[in-house]
C-alpha cells in the first residue's frame, strides 16, 4: 500500500535552494529569516512543529555579505559557560577574521531556528561557501532570486490548463 496521496508526496521531497549573496540585495537579518523559513519548511503546505520538513540551502559568495551600520565593530556575540566570570564578548569583526563570513551567517540563522530537537539537523542542511564554486551545483533546482519568474510561470501554467480544459469540454460536448 502506498502512502502517496495526490501531490502531497511532492511536499515531502527535500529540494535544494541556492542563494548567491553577491547578487542578492538583502542584508544579513532579512536573508537569515528567509533561510530559516526554508530550513524549517514553512514554505510547504505540510509544515508542522513536530516534523522536520525543511529543504537544503546552499549559500555562495558569503564574503559579499551586506551588513548595515557599525555592526562590524559594535555587535558582540556573547558566550557563557554558566561558571562565574566566564562570560565572553566577541566582536563581529574578530569572528569574521577567525572563522570567515560563513560563521556570521550560520550564527544568524541558528538563532532564528526553533530551539528544539530538529535544530541540529536543520543546520546541517545549510551549506555555506565563500566563493561561487561548490559541489552541490547538480542538486540545485530552486533559486532565491528567481521567485518572481517561478510565480509568473505558475500563473501562465494555470491559464494554459484552463484553456486546455475549455477545449476538452468543447470537444466532449461536440462528440456527445
Amino acid at each position: 500500500m502506498s502512502n502517496h496521496i495526490g501531490s502531497a508526496g511532492l511536499a515531502l521531497v527535500r529540494t535544494w535552494h541556492h542563494v548567491d549573496i553577491a547578487a542578492d540585495q538583502r542584508t544579513l537579518g532579512r536573508l537569515a529569516t528567509q533561510i530559516a523559513l526554508v530550513l524549517i519548511g514553512k514554505h510547504k503546505p505540510i509544515t508542522h512543529p513536530t516534523e522536520d520538513a525543511g529543504d537544503y540551502v546552499v549559500i555562495s559568495n558569503a564574503q559579499y555579505l551586506k551588513i548595515t551600520g557599525r555592526k562590524l565593530t559594535d555587535k558582540t556575540y556573547w558566550s557563557h559557560t554558566t561558571r562565574p566570570g566566564s562570560g565572553m564578548a566577541t566582536p563581529m569583526n574578530k569572528i569574521i577574521n577567525d572563522f570567515g563570513h560563513s560563521e556570521i551567517i550560520k550564527r544568524a540563522v541558528s538563532r532564528m531556528l526553533p530551539k528544539d530537537r530538529h535544530r541540529k539537523n536543520r543546520l546541517d542542511r545549510l551549506k555555506i561557501f565563500d566563493g561561487s564554486n561548490h559541489p552541490y551545483k547538480q542538486n540545485i533546482i530552486a533559486w532565491a532570486d528567481e521567485s518572481d519568474k517561478v510565480a509568473k510561470a505558475i500563473e501562465e501554467n494555470k491559464i494554459r490548463e484552463s484553456k486546455i480544459n475549455e477545449f476538452n469540454n468543447l470537444l466532449n460536448s461536440k462528440v456527445l
